[in-house]
């Protein structure tokens, strides 16, 4: 590197070119010395030492060398079969070193690295099955986190007017989704988004999550009024779901500046962040039952309007976070973690309460928990006021949109 940044190197072309070779071999020798270092058996061969010096420190009257097979054992764990091979031969050597100096009959110590052999045999076949389940799990993975990724799409730093935030845990090991969903989308319609909660929880419930993602990303561009995105979702849920199956699920969406649309079906109520600092839960002014029971009882949804101005939040979340339980077995209270941590920015907001929920928790959930967050900035409102009002956004938002809601129905 020297030689390349100094103008006289022009003037002697052959010396760079050592200096370039002599470089590429010793990094050749750095990498090939990091690998050896990174695949080196070196718990089995601490194994291996120990018991020599056992065997020297214990003198000829006690025989250690059986337990030199322990050194390719546990290299079968943690190396491939060149690594247990290699352990398997030091151990061997030196068993026949210690066996010459303690005296060991010939017989004996024959029978001794005939086990050690065998040992080191079936130390390497194990070790290369395990490498192979290895290889095939790390392809299983991959396929798994693409179609997870696929369902439970990220969610950008900004949509449309907000700011926005996700955290996601499932209580399944190994797993990024479960049985709570979410997803947030921009439409001709405004932004809207739903958060849910399947019956279950785990593997078992991915497949109801993708069927209400799949529903609403389709309904929620063709639909213009946000109820008849909810029927699209509860039509699909009836014809799929069984008897005892059900989704909680809070729809939201914002047609026009300043104007929040609310659904809610048996779901948690969200908690509403006036850019004063007072937090309220919005509870609903008409309770509605989860998504495919509506047949059961017979009540529809309604939607409920709020305003939603500069500097407002809303926290939807799903029951694996405000039924977290401590050692005490107390729930996490999520309405005073939210004003500890509220800020102007959601990824830090959900970062903070995320990182005080897991450690509630003792470090693991055991419940699917989500949580999702949006908030109207204040360099977005003049922007949202000035979108014509032939725009898609306004123009086709339906009746529900279009006709003034009671004022029973609004909550500030």
């Amino acid at each position: 590197m020297s030689h390349a940044r100094d103008p006289g190197a022009d003037h002697q072309p052959v010396r760079p070119s050592r200096s370039r070779g002599a470089g590429a071999r010793a990094s050749v020798r750095r990498r090939a010395g990091a690998q050896m270092a990174a695949g080196a058996p070196a718990l089995p061969v601490l194994v291996v030492a120990g018991v020599v010096s056992a065997d020297l420190a214990g003198g000829t009257g006690m025989v250690w060398l059986p337990l030199l097979a322990a050194g390719p054992a546990l290299a079968a764990t943690t190396n491939g079969p060149r690594g247990v091979l290699c352990v398997g031969l030091l151990a061997a050597v030196l068993g026949v070193t210690l066996g010459m100096r303690d005296g060991v009959p010939g017989g004996e110590l024959a029978v001794t690295l005939s086990a050690l052999a065998a040992v080191t045999l079936a130390s390497g076949l194990a070790s290369a099955l395990r490498g192979r389940r290895e290889r095939v799990l790390a392809a299983v993975r991959s396929v798994a986190e693409t179609a997870q990724h696929a369902l439970l799409r990220p969610v950008p730093s900004t949509v449309g007017p907000f700011q926005a935030a996700v955290r996601y845990s499932a209580a399944a090991a190994e797993a990024r989704i479960g049985g709570d969903l979410y997803a947030l989308i921009p439409t001709p319609h405004g932004v809207r988004l739903i958060v849910g909660d399947v019956r279950g929880k785990g593997l078992p419930a991915v497949g109801t999550a993708a069927l209400v993602l799949g529903v609403f990303r389709e309904a929620a561009h063709d639909e213009a009024d946000l109820l008849a995105v909810v029927d699209r979702i509860e039509r699909s849920l009836a014809r799929n779901l069984g008897h005892d199956d059900f989704v909680t699920a809070l729809v939201a969406g914002y047609p026009r500046a300043g104007h929040l649309e609310v659904v809610n079906c048996g779901h948690a109520p969200p908690l509403l962040v006036r850019a004063s600092g007072s937090i309220t839960a919005v509870e609903p002014v008409h309770p509605a039952p989860p998504l495919g029971l509506r047949a059961l009882t017979g009540h529809t949804p309604g939607l409920q309007a709020l305003p939603f101005g500069d500097g407002d939040q809303l926290l939807l979340y799903t029951d694996g976070v405000t039924e977290a339980r401590d050692a005490g077995r107390a729930f996490y209270p999520l309405a005073e973690g939210l004003k500890r941590h509220v800020s102007h920015e959601p990824a830090h907001t959900l970062g903070a309460l995320h990182d005080e929920l897991l450690a509630h928790v003792g470090g693991r959930l055991h419940d699917d928990a989500a949580l999702l967050l949006i908030r109207k900035p204040a360099a977005h409102l003049a922007e949202a006021e000035e979108v014509p009002a032939e725009s898609p956004g306004e123009s086709d938002l339906g009746p529900a949109a279009a006709t003034p809601v009671p004022e029973a129905t609004r909550c500030s």
